[in-house]
């Protein structure tokens, strides 16, 4: 049997010693300062970028990867691993034209057979996950056609809560209303946002404090928990956009209210995810085993 290999894009916001560890393949999207540019994950680091954010003039940009980047990850991985196919997995496709790359890029390969491309419907490490435990199973001997349908298992069994500090970067992105952004911004309102099946970013609630937006995450993160018939049956990460106190306050509450589920490392809201979602942002990834 043909071994399985997995390629993420750089959203997936994997830690490097765990994308080593399992062999995962990965391909850069780009952060623009200005005439800048920088390659997620391979030069510039969540540290770097969260402190040029701050003192940037304007906010940067972000841009895809070519198909034809796409291409050369495949052809390496097949070079190293030969006969390999590949489960390549990518941030949802209406956040970013970066799935479509890589499925351009299947197109291009001689074999395209080998390949399997999916869309996560996610960002960071809800991609992320997805993609270390496709990785887990491939190394177990799954074949191609069980990894994909593991990976689609887990993400319908998926679910993502955000806190931002502001909605400037959501708005400023494109991903939020002017308006909502303004008042939000006047009332000190905080929105509980995540993704949808779709992974568009929407509302699930809003508080009038941060206080109280962690308290309300709490009670969603229970309530997803128990139509999965239990925390011992859930996986839970935490992600934060340079808010380690904070990232680490919330994996504490978690922890005591939740004892029984698996807590896996913190993990670093990348380069080009936090181009959209700023500074101070807190995440929460729960995941049905």
């Amino acid at each position: 049997m043909a071994q399985v290999r997995i390629v993420v894009d750089s959203t997936a916001d994997i830690p490097a010693d765990i994308r080593e560890r399992y062999r995962i393949g990965m391909v850069p999207l780009k952060v623009n300062f200005g005439q800048e540019s920088y390659e997620d994950s391979v030069t510039i680091y969540p540290d770097m970028f969260y402190e040029k954010l701050a003192a940037a003039p304007e906010l940067p940009t972000t841009s895809q990867p070519s198909p034809a980047e796409f291409v050369r990850e495949y052809e390496r991985i097949r070079e190293e691993t030969p006969g390999a196919q590949i489960v390549s997995i990518h941030l949802a496709a209406v956040l970013s034209g970066t799935y479509q790359s890589a499925v351009m890029a299947k197109s291009l390969m001689e074999e395209p057979g080998v390949i399997e491309t999916i869309d996560s419907c996610s960002a960071s490490y809800g991609i992320g996950v997805l993609a270390v435990e496709a990785a887990k199973a491939a190394e177990a001997g799954a074949s191609l056609e069980e990894v994909v349908e593991l990976v689609k298992r887990l993400r319908e069994n998926q679910r993502i809560y955000f806190l931002v500090d502001t909605l400037e970067y959501l708005h400023k992105g494109g991903r939020i209303g002017k308006a909502s952004a303004l008042i939000g911004s006047l009332l000190n309102i905080k929105p509980i946002l995540t993704l949808d099946e779709n992974g568009t970013v929407s509302t699930v609630d809003k508080a009038r404090s941060y206080k109280k937006a962690v308290a309300r995450v709490l009670e969603l993160a229970e309530q997803e928990i128990t139509r999965h018939g239990g925390s011992d049956r859930m996986k839970l990460f935490v992600g934060h956009g340079a808010a380690p106190e904070q990232a680490a306050e919330m994996e504490a509450m978690l922890k005591e209210r939740f004892p029984s589920a698996q807590f896996n490392a913190t993990v670093k809201i990348g380069p080009v995810i936090g181009t959209y979602t700023g500074p101070g942002t807190i995440a929460v990834f729960l995941e049905k085993m």
